[in-house]
C-alpha cells in the first residue's frame, strides 16, 4: 500500500483526553477515533491489527477443535429471565424494547443464547464433547468508560463455550482451552500469566485470568517466581501461586517472600467452568449412557480482541511510539523514499516495493512528498517491525539503509541481502 493512496490520519500532539500509552499513541498513530465516550471507529491501521489478532485467535481455537458460530448483538430477554440473570447483571447491560414493546438487550456475553443453541439440536451424550466459539462485538454500559479501548463500552470479544458430560471431560475441555489461550499469546509475542480469579457475573467456582504483564497494568499481580521458568506445562502452571490482588491472601500465602513476585498486569483473557449453572434452569439436558436426561457441564472462555491491541501497546512501545510485534503489526515493512521524484530512488523503491508484494509482505511504501523528519517520525509512531530507507547518497553505491524498530538497530546492505533476510517473515 502506498501513503499517497492511504488514509492515516496521524496526530503531532497527544489529544488532552487520553489518560494512558495505549489510547495516546493509537489516536495519534491514526488507529482509532472516538465516536462518543467508550465507543470508537477503527480507521484502516487499526482494522488491519485487530483483523491480525482476530485470526490468530481463531486459528488457535480451530486448531483444538473448536467450531465456530456467530451469534447476533442483540437477545431476547427471555433467554435472560430463565437463567434468572436478567435482574442480577447489574446496569452495564443495555436494556431495550422493540416497536412491539418486547424486551431486548445488547449481549455483554452469550451464555444464555449458547444454551439455546445447544438445547434445540443436541439430545444424546453422543454429540458431546462440543466446543462452539463466536468472535462478536458485545457492548457494557461501562459507568466511567477510560483508557480507550483498553476500557471501552462498544468491544470486539472472542468468547467460547464447551459443553461435557460430566466434571470430568469439563476439566479436560478447560485445561484444552487453558493451553491454547497460552499458545494464542505467544504468537502474538506476549508473556501472559494466568493468575486464580474471581468469576463475577459469570458465575462457577473455577476460573483463570490471563494477564498480560505491563508496568501501566490496572491489576496488581502476585506470582511465584518458578512461573517464569515454565513454558506450557498447564498441570505445573496451575499448581504454583498466582493472583490478583482481590484473591492474594499475605497471611496465608505459601510462597517464600523471597519467591514472591509483584508486578502489574492487563487481562486481556478469562476462563471460567461453572458446571451446570445455566444448562440446569435452561434444561440443556441430553440423555447419557444409561439413558438418563442430564444437565451438561458448561465453561465459558473469553479473549478482548480489542482490548489485546490496547494491551501490545501498552507492553510493547518506546518513547517513539508502538513497537508492534511482527505477527500483529498493520504493514511488516515500511519503505521510506527521502526524495520523491528522484529517478534512482523511485526506481528502486518500486522495485523493492512490488517484489515485496511478489513475496506476500505486507509493505507500506511512502512515497509522500514530505521531509525525511516527518517520514522517520511517522514510522517510529506507527510502529512496523522492518524500516528500509532509500535517500540518494545510498542510491549512488546500489545499497539502502535497514533499520530494526525494536532494536533501533541500523545496516546498509544491497537490495539481495534485503530479500533474503525479509524472506524470513512468516
Amino acid at each position: 500500500m502506498k501513503i499517497s493512496q492511504y488514509f492515516l490520519p496521524t496526530l503531532k500532539e497527544d489529544p488532552v483526553e487520553a489518560q494512558i500509552v495505549s489510547h495516546r499513541l493509537l489516536l495519534r498513530a491514526g488507529m482509532i477515533q472516538q465516536s462518543s465516550a467508550g465507543i470508537y471507529s477503527w480507521l484502516p491501521l487499526g482494522l488491519r491489527v485487530l483483523k491480525k489478532i482476530e485470526q490468530i485467535v481463531r486459528e488457535e481455537q480451530e486448531a483444538i477443535g473448536a467450531i465456530e458460530v456467530l451469534m447476533p448483538t442483540i437477545q431476547s430477554a427471555d433467554l435472560w429471565y430463565e437463567s434468572k440473570r436478567y435482574d442480577d447483571y447489574g446496569q452495564e447491560m443495555l436494556r431495550i424494547k422493540d416497536r412491539h414493546e418486547r424486551q431486548m438487550l445488547y449481549g455483554p456475553t452469550n451464555e444464555e443464547l449458547i444454551t439455546d443453541i445447544f438445547r434445540r439440536t443436541v439430545k444424546s451424550y453422543k454429540q458431546v464433547p462440543l466446543n462452539l466459539f463466536h468472535i462478536q462485538w458485545k457492548f457494557r454500559d461501562e459507568i466511567r468508560p477510560r483508557f480507550g479501548v483498553m476500557r471501552g463500552r462498544e468491544f470486539l470479544m472472542k468468547d467460547g463455550y464447551t459443553f461435557d458430560l460430566d466434571f470430568e471431560s469439563a476439566k479436560k475441555s478447560y485445561d484444552l482451552v487453558y493451553q491454547s489461550y497460552l499458545s494464542t499469546f505467544k504468537r502474538m509475542g506476549l508473556k501472559a500469566l494466568a493468575v486464580r480469579a474471581d468469576s463475577g457475573a459469570i458465575g462457577g467456582n473455577l476460573s483463570h485470568e490471563f494477564q498480560i504483564l505491563a508496568k501501566t497494568g490496572e491489576s496488581q499481580i502476585y506470582y511465584d517466581a518458578k512461573i517464569d521458568e515454565v513454558e506450557n506445562d498447564i498441570d505445573v502452571l496451575k499448581s504454583l501461586y498466582a493472583a490478583t490482588d482481590e484473591l492474594h491472601d499475605p497471611d496465608n500465602c505459601l510462597v517464600p517472600a523471597e519467591r514472591l513476585k509483584v508486578t502489574r498486569g492487563i487481562e486481556v483473557g478469562h476462563i471460567f467452568y461453572f458446571g451446570t449453572k445455566y444448562s440446569e434452569p435452561m434444561n440443556a439436558f441430553v440423555t447419557n449412557h444409561d439413558g438418563k436426561n442430564v444437565p451438561l457441564e458448561m465453561g465459558s472462555y473469553g479473549i478482548g480482541v480489542s482490548r489485546l491491541v490496547g494491551a501490545i501497546v501498552e507492553a510493547s512501545h518506546d518513547d517513539n511510539g508502538i513497537v508492534w510485534p511482527e505477527a500483529v503489526a498493520p504493514f511488516q515493512v515500511g519503505l521510506l523514499n527521502l526524495k520523491v521524484g528522484h529517478v534512482e530512488c523511485d526506481t528502486m523503491c518500486n522495485e523493492i516495493y512490488n517484489k515485496l508484494k511478489e513475496m506476500g509482505v505486507d509493505c507500506l511504501y511512502d512515497d509522500s512528498k514530505e521531509s525525511p523528519g516527518v517520514k522517520f517520525s511517522r514510522m517510529d509512531l506507527i510502529g512496523l517491525p522492518h524500516q528500509v530507507v532509500i535517500g540518494p547518497k545510498m542510491v549512488k553505491e546500489n545499497k539502502l539503509e535497514y533499520k530494526n524498530r525494536a532494536t533501533g538497530e541500523k545496516a546498509a546492505m544491497n537490495i539481495e541481502a534485503l530479500f533474503k533476510m525479509l524472506s524470513k517473515i512468516k
